[in-house]
């Protein structure tokens, strides 16, 4: 994935929909139904004290695009999602460049839907894994 893949006009109306987006600075490459890449840069504010990437930050980046996903694959009738339930595992520290995000869905169901993203650094080694459950609302 490189600087000129990013898709500006997606990256643009969902840090306007989703303001948490802006606020960390995702970059999205692509997103279907099928899946969504992006992408967040390493910044100091992001960090814990020992200059590495939060989890918290890595987690809301998961988040963001296991909803978005999760919204993408909603059942006719249906209005709106909310994550239920989230797993993330941890393998390797960040403290520098990028972390790249794909996420895909698991199950696209009635009532729920499963979301598992893998996150890689610079090199393609990963990052963490995440899993999360969300609710499938309204209809």
């Amino acid at each position: 994935m490189g600087v000129g893949d990013i898709d500006q006009d997606l990256t643009d109306t969902l840090q306007v929909r989703m303001p948490l987006v802006g606020t960390l600075g995702i970059d999205f490459y692509a997103a279907a139904p099928d899946g969504i890449r992006a992408r967040m840069a390493w910044a100091p504010e992001r960090c814990t004290a020992a200059g590495i990437l939060h989890g918290g930050a890595i987690m809301a980046l998961a988040d963001s695009l296991g909803g978005f996903l999760a919204f993408m694959n909603l059942p006719k009738g249906a209005t709106a999602t909310s994550t239920i339930e989230s797993k993330t595992n941890f393998f390797r520290a960040v403290r520098e460049g990028y972390i790249f995000a794909t996420a895909t869905p698991l199950h696209v169901g009635r009532s729920t839907i499963v979301i598992d993203t893998e996150l890689t650094d610079d090199a393609g080694k990963r990052v963490a894994r995440v899993t999360q459950t969300q609710a499938v609302l309204g209809g």
